[in-house]
């Protein structure tokens, strides 16, 4: 009677902790999900903001006609952009362009000053902090969840289950250089 007792303590513990670490596994992958779709829509955000942006610099920059159509394009790909390296490559182009824009936007004056330039730069810049902290979120999501997902107990029911390691969101390798400085 004892050892039926203990063996079926033994089997509820064992159940118990599948069924909390099956949750818990359920729990983060739906963490990664939710941190994703956080930076979707900060990157949508920014790319509603960048016609308004184009529209204002045409304006003044009518010459300047291959950096808004790079702008433009770049912002397609990011909105066609399929899977998280995909994205994260159309983000790192985006910017690249971004930065192209706002370097013409340097030689108007007149376009520096505009209020309209001035506020979609503004909220330009605010997106950029808010895709960051997502950005960021996202990969200490992706962190935990793919630690649960290598590491024992729980990576036996992650492969039981064929729980996949989600992918970093990460930047460009070019990105990570130290940036020349000179006088």
């Amino acid at each position: 009677m004892l050892i039926e007792l203990i063996i079926l303590i033994i089997l509820i513990l064992i159940v118990v902790m599948f069924v909390y670490l099956y949750n818990s596994l359920i729990q983060l992958r739906n963490r990664v999900k939710n941190a994703w779709s956080q930076i979707d829509v900060q990157l949508n955000r920014r790319a509603d903001l960048i016609p308004n942006l184009v529209e204002t610099v045409k304006g003044y920059a009518k010459h300047e006609k291959t950096v808004l159509e790079n702008v433009t394009e770049a912002r397609a790909g990011l909105m066609n952009a399929q899977s998280v390296q995909e994205t994260a490559e159309a983000n790192n182009i985006l910017t690249e362009t971004l930065k192209s824009l706002f370097a013409v936007a340097e030689n108007y004056p007149d376009l520096k000053a505009n209020q309209n330039f001035l506020e979609l730069q503004d909220q330009l810049e605010e997106t950029e902090n808010k895709i960051a902290y997502s950005r960021q979120f996202y990969n200490d999501t992706v962190l935990m969840y793919n630690n649960k997902c290598q590491m024992v107990p729980s990576n036996f029911i992650a492969s039981m289950f064929n729980f996949q390691e989600a992918e970093y969101f990460e930047i460009d390798e070019t990105k990570r250089e130290v940036p020349k400085v000179e006088f």
